[in-house]
């Protein structure tokens, strides 16, 4: 008989996923921002914090880009940008 197969639960925190990203990533203007923290909360990898009131940032480093957070933004204070060649 045969069991479950365990393994063990990995976070985006300890593999920085952020390069190999969608071709895109999100850009935060930081002009409209009503602070309603749904980009905050729709982000699949919690890489996007709240640095001071109204003024939400990317960790670049764990952003896939796929752009839940310019989607669900009411304001349209979030955009998706062209990644730059590094």
């Amino acid at each position: 008989m045969f069991g479950p197969i365990l393994s063990k639960a990995i976070t985006a925190g300890a593999n920085k996923t952020g390069s190999w990203r969608t071709g895109e990533k999100p850009k935060f203007l930081q002009k409209d921002c009503i602070a309603c923290k749904m980009c905050v909360l729709i982000c699949p990898e919690a890489c996007v914090t709240g640095e001071a009131k109204n003024t939400y940032i990317c960790d670049y480093e764990f952003c896939k880009g796929c752009g839940n957070c310019a989607a669900i933004c009411p304001k349209k204070d979030i955009v998706m940008v062209k990644e730059e060649d590094k």
